[in-house]
């Protein structure tokens, strides 16, 4: 279930984020695949809704929505026809993806050949780094694409840089903000040299980063790009909406101490989303098992057992949980959950967890409800994964 006051909150919060910054962001539909919550993100003014793969976008157009970024590759020659024939369909769609190889260039260049869109299929040149995912690794080789989008008109257009900075890892969070700056700092390089060229098309250049945890620094490094030409800040992060009990919690938590959140509410956001289960086993004193698993909620990290209620009591008002309850394992169908001496729970009460990461539990639910804070069901939105 979702929150309609912390769901409130958390939009309220990045519309501030955004008008402080002058930025826009077109969330990362894949978090939630909710065409209900993608409405209300773009309500909030929302430039775009950012997805993953072709069949996301296929949801976000079924759904109506105009403005679509891939921040992935564009292969295959299905996905391909599709998006060229979507772009000669309809002309307010405004599409665009990544390339990151001079053969990827080349793919898009033939298919648009032989399927003509009528005008430009819109790119964004990825930056990538060594060891991560897709991306160029250099600024010689960002440079080569670049230089064949522009020899690819009028096929092909460049309308600006892109990266994900999200993968880092090292021993602090020092260090990884310090491997996040590096990389940054590269992606607007790529763009500098890019626009020194005039390779870019017309109209504002997009220098697009900044997932769930490091919007404010790509917010920060883009913004003193100082590029010759007109350019637009691009955020996509997905997980501010419900954010979360664990990943996000601690990511939003680095964003204050950075002083990306100064000026802004103290209050942050808050989680919204919750998964609830039955106990059905006490075979242990220290031990209960409960009825949730893989196929129910998110396990990157054990999620938080937040609150308890037992059906039939009054008032009916879940109570804390202390932190003695703890996930230790979960199979596909049951969570272990250890107990402290103290614990209330008995077979048939009602435990309500937290998540880490929101991406890997929208996926396990067809439908999600949206509860008042005295968890009265007040509407529901549906996913289409």
């Amino acid at each position: 279930m979702l929150k309609r006051s912390a769901l409130d909150q958390n939009r309220r919060w990045m519309r501030d984020f955004l008008a402080r910054s002058g930025t826009t962001i077109a969330p990362h539909g894949k978090t939630t695949m909710s065409p209900g919550l993608f409405a209300e993100q773009l309500a909030d003014g929302a430039w775009g809704i950012t997805v993953a793969t072709v069949q996301q976008l296929q949801v976000c157009r079924d759904f109506g929505i105009s403005r679509v970024v891939l921040a992935n590759q564009l292969v295959g020659r299905q996905a391909i026809r599709y998006v060229l024939d979507e772009l000669r369909r309809d002309p307010d769609f405004d599409f665009y993806c990544l390339v990151d190889s001079v053969r990827g260039v080349e793919l898009l260049v033939e298919a648009a050949r032989s399927n003509p869109a009528e005008r430009p299929l819109q790119v964004l040149l990825e930056g990538g780094f060594p060891g991560g995912r897709t991306g160029a690794r250099d600024l010689a080789a960002a440079l080569a694409v670049a230089r064949a989008v522009k020899a690819a008109a009028p096929h092909l257009a460049l309308r600006g840089v892109e990266g994900f900075e999200g993968l880092f890892g090292g021993a602090t969070p020092e260090e990884i903000e310090a491997a996040v700056a590096r990389f940054l700092d590269f992606l607007v390089e790529v763009a500098r040299a890019c626009d020194e060229e005039d390779l870019f098309a017309p109209g504002p250049v997009l220098l697009t980063a900044g997932g769930s945890a490091f919007y404010d620094m790509a917010v920060q490094r883009f913004g003193a790009a100082a590029l010759a030409r007109p350019t637009q800040i691009l955020t996509r992060s997905g997980c501010y909406l419900t954010h979360d009990s664990g990943l996000y919690q601690r990511a939003f938590e680095e964003v204050r101490r950075r002083g990306g959140a100064s000026g802004l509410p103290p209050e942050g956001f808050r989680p919204a989303l919750e998964v609830w289960a039955y106990v059905q086993s006490r075979p242990e004193p220290r031990k209960a098992l409960l009825t949730l698993g893989k196929r129910d909620i998110g396990y990157d990290e054990p999620p938080p057992a937040l609150a308890w209620y037992r059906p039939g009591t009054v008032p009916r008002r879940p109570e804390p949980l202390s932190s003695g309850h703890a996930v230790t394992g979960f199979n596909d169908q049951h969570c272990h959950l250890a107990l402290p001496p103290d614990s209330p729970l008995d077979v048939g009460d009602m435990v309500a967890f937290g998540v880490s990461h929101p991406c890997l539990t929208f996926d396990k639910w067809q439908v999600l409800m949206i509860v008042d804070d005295a968890y009265r069901v007040v509407d529901a939105v549906r996913t289409f994964f």
